[in-house]
């Protein structure tokens, strides 16, 4: 591997320590130092990042367990830390307008800090409108890498965009996103076999609407009582709709988001409220991979076992219902 920016720059200054660690950085996230070479915003971008990067560049992410990157912020500390590293993955849109901010400031002050935005992916995938101005169902859900063949080439750009970072190590990197893309692929075909074996190609999410670009994907409806915003609160009529598809449906399981359930694993309350007033008697959780979790972590699952796991089971059940 070439030396990295840091190396170059230790050197310089005459930081034997640094030096002797080779390429990387020890960062100061919260109170237990992490070593990294480059940053990702949140977590399915450090996931992506970091099976692409293998054991040539590792990543680290800011948001931290248990917590999401939408509507997350981040405290002054972050952008140095950001910048004494050589490489920031993020989405470059308002729904995740602090990234916006850390990558502006670092092209401004930093420009030795290569900047990789991964969400101009979704759209040479998916062949949507947003960016010309169309009214799209898809045009402000930042969620992008719930869609598999969204993920696939977002892993598959990663692979390019790093061998720029690190040429030296161009071949290992289109090597590890082509075997993480062929996983993806896998949980593609899941998917997919999982609807068109449904019985119903409708499900209800008692959360926020995080899931277009998978029921894009798919063909499939998800109803929900609120929109994008992980802060938007359900109205009356909100629930009423949601309760009156329940019934003409026949459905029997609704699903959640695990990051909106109380932290001793309970349901949603909104999740109680439907099963006091409708024939659904089971809820699943549905993971928009934002995050993951103390119990995810130590299971080592990632953004492939998130959807395995939890989301290919979760939907399954939920489109066919008895």
């Amino acid at each position: 591997m070439s030396p990295t920016r840091r190396e170059v720059l230790g050197a310089a200054a005459g930081t034997a320590a640094l030096g002797a660690a080779g390429c990387l950085d020890v960062i100061g996230l919260g109170d237990e130092p992490v070593e990294a070479d480059g940053y990702a915003a949140f977590y399915p971008l450090w996931d992506f990042a970091e099976h692409v990067g293998g054991d040539a560049l590792s990543f680290t992410e800011p948001v931290g367990t248990g917590r999401i990157g939408h509507g997350w912020s981040p405290d002054a500390n972050l952008v140095p830390e950001v910048a004494s590293t050589e490489v920031f993955v993020y989405l470059d849109t308002p729904e995740f307008s602090w990234a916006q901010d850390i990558a502006e400031t670092l092209e401004r002050d930093h420009p030795d800090v290569a900047l990789i935005d991964l969400f101009g992916v979704a759209e040479r995938v998916t062949g949507d409108g947003s960016s010309d101005g169309q009214d799209s169902h898809l045009e402000h859900d930042p969620h992008i890498w719930l869609d598999p063949l969204v993920a696939r080439e977002m892993v598959t750009t990663l692979g390019s965009e790093l061998g720029e970072v690190a040429p030296d190590d161009s071949s290992t990197f289109a090597d590890n996103a082509d075997s993480y893309a062929a996983e993806i692929t896998s949980v593609h075909e899941q998917l997919r076999s999982v609807v068109e074996e449904a019985a119903l190609d409708t499900a209800v999410l008692v959360g926020h609407n995080s899931f277009a670009y998978l029921a894009t994907r798919y063909g499939i409806t998800l109803e929900t009582p609120v929109g994008i915003s992980p802060n938007a609160a359900a109205s009356q009529e909100d629930i009423g709709k949601l309760l009156t598809v329940i019934e003409q449906e026949g459905i029997d399981t609704v699903l959640y988001d695990p990051f909106e359930a109380g932290a001793s694993g309970e349901y949603p309350r909104l999740v109680e409220t439907v099963f006091e007033n409708s024939a659904a008697s089971n809820a699943e959780p549905l993971t928009p991979i934002s995050g993951t979790t103390d119990e995810w972590e130590d299971n080592g699952w990632g953004w492939t076992e998130q959807m395995t796991e939890i989301n290919v089971p979760s939907l399954e059940t939920a489109l066919n219902p008895g």
